[in-house]
């Protein structure tokens, strides 16, 4: 009866109860889990309502690296403060045997030069060879002394141009008191016999015999050193003190003149502060050059003994002995007769 009650046209699903709206939107928004779930088989059944859970992701423990662009420059250790001033002082001593090596092939072609030649040239003082005069002595401190002693002589020959250059420097400071000072004259005068005299002297009296001692080991260049030398620093005192008359700028000539012109005042104490410093080098140097002598095995003895043999050697005595015996053996055979 149901049958004929129904509308034919009436749409089939609205007596469905599984087609209500609000079952179908269930239906839809149900999870798929359920929908999926297949009893047989081992993997766990996912929750109704929750998602499934994923596996942790994998934790790498290397480090990153970085490759870079650039190739990083080659590792060098650092160099610490020491070994930087031992590879400086392995440098210069390095430099320095090369210095000594190289004079002393100069010296070995020097000599051989010198033994070819069979005797030593003149070298001082430096002339040029268009002069008729040449030099009048071989001066070379690092062909004929010793290295111990070359610093002393060449101290000693700087010292003695330095006296040389204080000669000259009074002789100009004597002009400029004369030119202010026309009473001056005698000490203008004294100053340039004083230059021509006491230059040359001081270098062949002294300075020649401290470098002949120390070249051949002579006790008696020694002593003639010693006794010239003692001269020199008396006048070198003399002269620092600068007596007026005397030809010498020294402190009572300075302050005379201090008096007369103020610049030529300050001129004549600064030639007197070097009067006073030649003084006193020489004192030092004295002192030094006798100690030096004492180290060397030089004896009074021997210096005697190099005087007899020096003075027997010479051809000059051997001539005027072998005339006076000649003349004493005539003079003898005549009065026989």
């Amino acid at each position: 009866m149901s049958d004929f009650d129904s509308n034919p046209f009436a749409d089939p699903d609205l007596s469905n109860p599984f087609q209500d709206p609000s079952v179908t939107q269930v239906r839809r928004t149900a999870p798929s889990g359920l929908e999926e779930y297949n009893p047989f088989t081992d993997a766990k059944p996912s929750t109704p309502g929750m998602a499934p859970k994923t596996a942790p992701p994998t934790i790498n423990t290397q480090p990153a690296i970085m490759k870079p662009t650039e190739e990083p420059p080659a590792y060098s250790p650092p160099q610490t403060q020491e070994q930087s001033r031992a590879a400086t002082e392995l440098l210069r001593r390095q430099e320095e045997l090369e210095r000594k090596a190289a004079e002393l092939d100069r010296r070995e072609r020097e000599m051989r030069s010198l033994s070819a030649s069979g005797a030593k040239k003149n070298n001082w003082p430096p002339l040029p060879e268009k002069l008729p005069v040449g030099p009048c002595f071989y001066h070379d401190i690092t062909v004929d002394i010793p290295v111990e002693f070359q610093k002393t002589v060449k101290i000693m020959y700087y010292l003695w141009m330095f006296y040389a250059g204080t000669l000259l420097a009074n002789m100009i400071g004597c002009l400029a008191w004369f030119c202010v000072d026309s009473q001056r004259g005698v000490d203008f005068g004294l100053s340039i016999l004083w230059f021509l005299i006491f230059t040359p002297c001081s270098f062949v009296c002294w300075y020649r015999p401290l470098y002949g001692a120390f070249r051949s080991d002579s006790s008696f260049r020694f002593f003639v050193f010693f006794f010239v030398y003692i001269c020199q620093f008396g006048t070198c005192v003399l002269q620092s003190i600068g007596i007026s008359g005397w030809g010498a700028s020294g402190w009572i000539s300075a302050l005379t003149g201090l008096n007369t012109s103020i610049p030529v005042g300050i001129i004549m104490i600064l030639i007197a502060a070097l009067f006073t410093s030649m003084a006193v080098m020489s004192l030092i140097m004295f002192k030094k050059v006798h100690g030096m002598y004492r180290t060397t095995g030089a004896s009074f003895q021997k210096a005697q003994q190099e005087f007899a043999t020096g003075v027997m050697s010479n051809k000059t005595v051997q001539t005027a002995a072998a005339n006076a015996a000649s003349r004493a053996s005539h003079g003898a055979f005549k009065e026989q007769i």
